[in-house]
């Protein structure tokens, strides 16, 4: 205690060297002239300064591009998908043959797979939307006026028939070998 009370005598005795009025005003002029006045403002606001109204016009612009480039996109995939409506005589072939594969395309799959002899990646070739024909599709897509690639669509199917006519007849000719009686049994 005795340290604390040395220092209250201390002050007591030295008062009016602690009362000064401080700095005189030079100091507090020239520390103002250094120091910035005003509020500080934002890094960003800082940055912009008078172009905020550019960025938001160059923002709502890219929005826009990316609205009308979607809308592009999914324009051209409708109008891929309807490029086979639009020619003429080819929508009604495709019907035609597409029905007359399918119900050869049932026929088959109700043979047990044993009795067809056909592994899984030849019943696979037999469906109707297979890789050539995905492939002839996409080139008529790119090319809707190429009549050879018309024809080579219509003669897919033409093929496609024919292969599973040959398959249904081949089947059938096993199953009426398969019935007859032998010789050695008569």
């Amino acid at each position: 205690m005795r340290q604390g009370d040395s220092l209250k005598d201390f002050i007591r005795q030295h008062r009016e060297e602690f009362e000064n009025e401080g700095p005189s005003p030079k100091v507090w002029e020239a520390l103002a002239l250094e120091v910035p006045t005003g509020r500080k403002q934002g890094k960003l606001v800082t940055l912009l300064g008078k172009h905020w109204l550019k960025v938001a016009a160059s923002v709502i612009l890219l929005v826009n591009v990316a609205f009308w480039l979607h809308y592009i996109d999914v324009k051209k995939t409708v109008a891929n998908q309807n490029v086979i409506g639009m020619i003429p005589g080819l929508q009604e072939a495709q019907f035609y043959y597409s029905s007359q594969i399918q119900e050869r395309l049932d026929i088959i799959h109700s043979f047990p797979a044993e009795q067809l002899g056909l592994d899984s990646t030849a019943l696979k070739e037999l469906e109707l939307r297979n890789d050539t024909y995905l492939h002839l599709k996409e080139e008529l897509e790119k090319n809707p006026g190429n009549e050879r690639i018309r024809a080579a669509m219509i003669r897919y199917y033409q093929l496609k028939l024919e292969l599973l006519d040959h398959i249904l007849d081949e089947q059938q000719k096993f199953d009426s070998t398969k019935n007859l009686p032998h010789a050695s049994e008569i």
